[in-house]
């Protein structure tokens, strides 16, 4: 029977009412900071997690893994492109020209980066015609100078589809009457949204297009590449340069959007590590709790010892009460931050549309809407973590209680 006591009188003592309600105030915010920490932190890391995602499937979507180019411009690039793909990590490869240039109309001026692209093989290395508003990349048809435009860019300018761009380039022609910018003007075709700061400066046209305007015969910039794992992106570039030998040169993606995935991981780390340390506030709040119940039940530990229970069963009973508080907050902050992190996406576009106000700006941020994703493992350590701070948090009061006297205390009751 005194084995089942430290755990049914630890239970007992949670839910009795204290003669002092300042005990049972304190109990209350402990569990109450535990449940907002462990929901705080769930929520937050969710929100990390889909920064994390919308990065890999958006802008890693629309970037090159791995981009191989020739000095002086690749003229023979079929052969090449299918040699790369007999590479174990490759699962895609497409031509590509990169044209910086400045579009025009009516006044309004927009730079941006170009794609020459051949329609049929850009599926392949990138997720643009997944997210065609209007049009198609069908319709870059050489000769046709037609271009797609990223959404925010299309906004900016005052475009639609149909409507016609100038696009200049930074090079020069020179001409009887003088040096002038390279200009074309080009018909919007399609626009694409991605929801990301790609929209407002990406822009696609016929490779065949883009080699009249730069002036660069049938040669092409180079092959973009898709691979199976893009954090292998470091190891195949170098492994393909070593395997074309000299003239060639490759990067990645982590020259362009490393950085920015770095910052990420870094804030998730960061935010996770801050948020962990408000759970511990929250946690070690139960031993100011349960010092406080351990001085206004010396006479009832002090009659259990008399009785026959041990030290170790006393320092049970409050190691069990402490638990049962930290329990019962853990388990209200994990199901209220699920709930959150399952809806936060909803109830941010409800307000945005509900009062007019944007909270993310694709032109600022990587991605126009707050994502989330939910992953378990994170719930798991967040709960883990909780719980071992609340369980250490129990053992000073407990251990106090264990070492009352019973003469001393029953002295003067």
């Amino acid at each position: 029977m005194l084995d089942r006591l430290p755990f049914l009188i630890g239970l007992r003592y949670v839910r009795a009412r204290r003669r002092n309600h300042f005990i049972s105030f304190i109990s209350l915010t402990s569990m109450l900071g535990l449940t907002l920490g462990v929901a705080v932190l769930i929520l937050v890391l969710s929100v990390m997690n889909g920064f994390d995602r919308e990065l890999r499937e958006r802008i890693l979507g629309m970037v090159p893994h791995v981009q191989i180019e020739e000095a002086g411009g690749m003229t023979d690039w079929e052969p090449l492109a299918e040699r790369l793909m007999q590479h174990e990590h490759v699962i895609g490869a497409a031509p590509y020209i990169e044209q910086q240039g400045m579009f025009s109309v009516n006044g309004h001026n927009q730079g941006g980066m170009v794609n020459g692209i051949m329609p049929d093989w850009e599926s392949r290395v990138s997720i643009v015609d997944e997210h065609m508003q209007r049009g198609s990349l069908d319709d870059l048809k050489p000769g046709s100078w037609n271009v797609v435009l990223g959404s925010i860019l299309a906004r900016n300018l005052g475009v639609g589809v149909g409507d016609s761009v100038t696009l200049m380039v930074p090079e020069a022609s020179i001409t009887p009457g003088g040096v002038f910018p390279r200009l074309k003007r080009f018909t919007v075709s399609g626009i694409f949204s991605v929801g990301a700061d790609l929209d407002s400066a990406l822009a696609y046209a016929n490779i065949k297009d883009m080699q009249t305007l730069a002036r660069m015969g049938d040669s092409v910039g180079g092959l973009r590449l898709e691979l199976d794992d893009l954090f292998l992106s470091g190891g195949v570039t170098q492994d393909i340069v070593n395997q074309l030998g000299q003239g060639y040169r490759g990067f990645d993606w982590t020259f362009t959007r490393g950085n920015l995935f770095q910052a990420i991981q870094m804030e998730k780390r960061m935010i996770g590590l801050l948020l962990t340390v408000i759970v511990a506030v929250a946690a070690f709040n139960i031993v100011s709790t349960l010092v406080m119940v351990v001085t206004d039940k010396h006479a009832d530990i002090a009659i259990l010892r008399t009785i026959g229970a041990t030290p170790r069963s006393i320092m049970g009973i409050f190691i069990v009460q402490g638990l049962a508080i930290g329990i019962i907050g853990i388990v209200i902050g994990v199901i209220l931050g699920i709930i959150l992190a399952l809806t936060v996406s909803d109830i941010i576009a409800f307000v945005e549309n509900t009062f007019g106000i944007h909270f993310l700006d694709a032109g600022v941020y990587f991605v126009s809407e707050l994502p989330s994703q939910l992953i378990w493992s994170d719930v798991g350590q967040i709960v883990t973590a909780a719980f071992v701070l609340t369980f250490l948090s129990t053992l000073y009061p407990a251990w106090r209680a264990a070492r009352v006297q019973p003469a001393e205390v029953l002295r003067y009751e």
